[in-house]
C-alpha cells in the first residue's frame, strides 16, 4: 500500500528488495529502478515494519512507558522521509490522532543535519503537532554514521534525545491547553522509509536510488518498579 494519508509517493511491499536483514542490520530500501521517479506511478517502492499485536499476535509488541531507542543510519537526498515512531495500540477503536502518536525520530533527506521528535494527539496533530528539533554540528549529517535516537516516556512527560543528548522535553502541562494528553496506554513501534509526501517533499534531480535506512538495533526498557 502507500502511506497513511500523507500523500506519499512510494508503494510499500513485503519484498526482500525493500526489507531484509543483512550484515546484522535491518535494511529498509527505497527503490526506483526506472527513471523518472514520479509521484504515485508505482515506480518507487519501499517498506514499513510494525510491531502492532493485532497484525501479528505471536510476534507483535506493545508497551506503556519506558525508554525506547534505536541505532539508525539514514539516507541523504531530497524526498526521503524515514521515521522511527509509535502509535497507540487502541488505534482501531480510537482513530488517529485520538490514539496518540510519538515520533521518536523523523528526518527529511534534504536536511541531513536535522532530526526531530514530535507528539500528535487530538487538537495538536499534523501541521499543528508539538515538535522539538535536533541539529548535528556543522559539517556532519545523519547519513555519515549510525546515531542513537531515543524517547524516555514517563507519565505526563516524554523526553527526546540523540546520542544521549537531551534536546526536547514535552510535558502534559504544555499539551492540555490544546487537547488531551493521550499517552497513558500501550503503544506499538513502527520503522519506515517514506518518499515524497507532505513532509518528505519532492524527489530531487540529484536524489540517488536505491537508498537505505540501516537499523543496528531497537531496544525497549521498562522503568524499574
Amino acid at each position: 500500500s502507500n502511506g497513511w494519508g500523507n500523500d506519499e509517493w512510494q508503494l510499500y511491499t513485503d519484498s526482500a528488495d525493500n526489507l531484509r536483514v543483512e550484515d546484522g542490520n535491518l535494511v529498509i530500501t527505497a527503490q526506483c529502478p526506472v527513471a523518472p521517479c514520479e509521484k504515485r506511478d508505482g515506480s518507487i517502492t519501499s517498506a514499513r515494519i510494525t510491531t502492532q499485536v493485532q497484525l501479528s499476535p505471536e510476534k507483535g509488541f506493545e508497551q506503556q512507558y519506558g525508554r525506547i531507542e534505536a541505532s539508525i543510519k539514514l539516507p541523504e537526498g531530497a524526498g526521503f522521509w524515514p521515521a522511527f515512531w509509535m502509535l497507540g495500540a487502541n488505534i482501531d477503536e480510537v482513530p488517529w490522532p485520538g490514539c496518540g502518536e510519538i515520533d521518536i525520530m523523523e528526518y527529511q533527506g534534504q536536511r541531513p543535519e536535522r532530526a526531530f521528535g514530535t507528539l500528535h494527539g487530538p487538537g495538536y496533530s499534523g501541521g499543528d503537532s508539538i515538535s522539538r528539533d535536533f541539529f548535528l554540528p556543522e559539517g556532519e549529517t545523519f547519513a555519515d554514521d549510525f546515531h542513537l535516537f531515543a524517547a524516555e516516556w514517563d507519565p505526563g512527560r516524554i523526553t527526546f534525545s540523540v546520542d544521549g543528548e537531551v534536546y526536547g522535553i514535552i510535558r502534559s502541562s504544555e499539551v492540555v491547553s490544546r487537547g488531551d494528553w493521550v499517552f497513558n496506554n500501550e503503544f506499538f513501534l513502527i520503522l519506515n522509509l517514506a518518499v515524497g509526501g507532505s513532509l518528505g517533499g519532492p524527489v530531487g534531480p540529484d536524489t540517488v536510488f536505491p537508498a537505505d535506512v540501516l537499523v543496528d538495533y531497537v531496544r525497549v526498557y521498562e522503568r524499574a518498579k
